[in-house]
């Protein structure tokens, strides 16, 4: 147990937080998606919540830790939902959230502090330069970029832009070692993956540098379909029209919108499986002659809404999906699986055949490798861990890699890949293990064998060529 008095008497004018429950809310993030983390992580706490306002509190902050050997987990906005920014082992939460400067603002790239929010980095590139980020999390309203680039994958724009996997997206990453004396690195080129997806296992980054795209100003779209196959079909085909400008191409099949998507209750008829799309204004009209070939109905366009207007369309895409669906059933869950290309569709459609009535299905278009692909992430009616477990085992089957949302460390979900390289790196920059101890199976269990899992969505750093 952390001696909480004395480390926030050393800690002097850097502001904490003692009193327990509110200790307790920002100790937790969004891991109650899953029932199994939901169970697992229910009592977890920090002792401490620490809230730096500069990159010299910081330093002071994580030099008082390592004197004591206080574990330390970073946090951005607490929107993750894989247990990123709970600290499993107790001691501090470092809330970033006060570290949220826009430094730079440049043609194709921007440079911010970690707790920079999302939405005021497009409001500011948006009112620089008509620019915004090339993608982002459903949670672009709450979230932060070091939260984004440390916790998460890719999202809205990942069928333009891929993910944060792919060279060019994050140009660099300024980053403090967890040591008796902290230092300051700069990584760039290939060396940012040392930390992006990391959940700060490696070191707290302080800044981040990221590509920009233009902002053209999107406009929402729902297309209603007789059925999900002729949905996946369409959507397939859209996203490999690459001169026609879009941002999120995501199939939903029924029953999710006519259960679960409240606002969309008097335009989605019962029994259409939908389609959601952002379309660049210039994309509208190419886009309509694309669509006439297709059995299909526009069912809402965000540019023609009078008094119904949805909120964003993509608050109902990617992990916004299940909310929406929690919001209305807590016996909802999901899960995380990439369809690999080229045979993509037909994996989609042989599973939606495949599976049960508890498994719904919600598709990403996605750009991976190179590639149009799709991730699925489809809702599950929780009846019991073996079920879940079952209808990992036919993804698996079908030659289909899955990415548990019901593990916390970085191995068992299968996004990253933990190797040699990695490991050398957090022994140079967090030589006690303090930073998220228990979120980095390898580093606590070096006869860790993690070649059961089929594939890693992040490659290790000694694949890279």
């Amino acid at each position: 147990m952390t001696d909480t008095a004395a480390l926030s008497r050393e800690l002097g004018a850097i502001r904490t937080i003692v009193d327990r429950a509110q200790v307790k809310l920002r100790s937790r993030d969004f891991y109650w998606y899953s029932p199994i983390l939901k169970r697992d992580l229910k009592d977890v706490t920090a002792d401490l919540i620490v809230l730096p306002a500069s990159e010299a509190e910081l330093i002071e902050t994580l030099k008082a830790c390592f004197a004591r050997k206080v574990p330390v987990t970073p946090r951005g906005a607490g929107t993750g939902n894989y247990g990123q920014a709970m600290p499993v082992r107790g001691g501090v939460v470092l809330d970033l959230s006060l570290l949220d400067a826009i430094d730079r603002i440049e043609p194709g790239w921007a440079r911010t502090a970690a707790g920079a929010k999302l939405v005021d980095i497009d409001g500011h590139a948006q009112v620089h330069s008509r620019q915004e980020q090339r993608m982002h999390p459903s949670t672009l309203r709450t979230a932060t970029i070091g939260g984004f680039v440390c916790g998460g994958s890719g999202g809205v724009g990942s069928i333009t832009w891929g993910g944060l996997r792919d060279r060019g997206n994050v140009l660099g990453l300024r980053l403090v070692t967890m040591e008796k004396e902290p230092r300051i690195l700069e990584l760039r080129g290939d060396d940012v993956h040392k930390a992006i997806h990391a959940y700060g296992t490696t070191g707290i980054v302080t800044e981040v540098e990221f590509a920009l795209a233009p902002a053209p100003g999107w406009i929402d779209v729902v297309v209603g379909f007789e059925d999900f196959a002729t949905a996946t079909r369409f959507s397939h085909q859209l996203a490999a029209q690459d001169a026609l400008l879009k941002k999120l191409v995501t199939p939903v099949a029924a029953p999710i919108p006519q259960r679960y998507f409240r606002p969309m209750n008097d335009f989605v008829p019962a029994g259409r499986d939908i389609v959601l799309l952002m379309l660049a204004p210039v994309a509208v009209e190419p886009f309509e002659a694309f669509l006439a070939s297709w059995r299909a109905d526009v069912l809402y366009r965000s540019d023609r809404a009078a008094a119904a207007v949805l909120p964003p369309i993509y608050e109902f895409s990617w992990n916004h999906t299940t909310l929406q669906a929690l919001k209305v059933d807590r016996q909802i869950t999901y899960h995380q699986v990439l369809y690999p290309p080229p045979a993509h569709v037909d994996h989609v459609l042989r599973l939606y055949r495949r599976l049960g009535d508890d498994v719904m299905h919600h598709l990403e278009f996605v750009r991976f490798d190179g590639q149009v692909a799709c991730y699925g992430l489809p809702l599950i009616r929780f009846t019991g861990e073996e079920r879940l477990r079952e209808i990992e085992a036919t993804f698996e089957a079908e030659g289909c890699p899955t990415f548990s949302p019901h593990a916390y460390t970085l191995e068992e979900g299968g996004m990253k890949k933990v190797d040699p390289v990695q490991l050398a790196f957090k022994r140079e920059t967090d030589p006690l293990g303090l930073l998220n101890p228990g979120k980095m199976i390898a580093w606590e269990r070096p006869d860790y064998d993690g070649s059961r899992q089929l594939a890693h969505l992040f490659p290790a750093a000694a694949d890279k060529g």
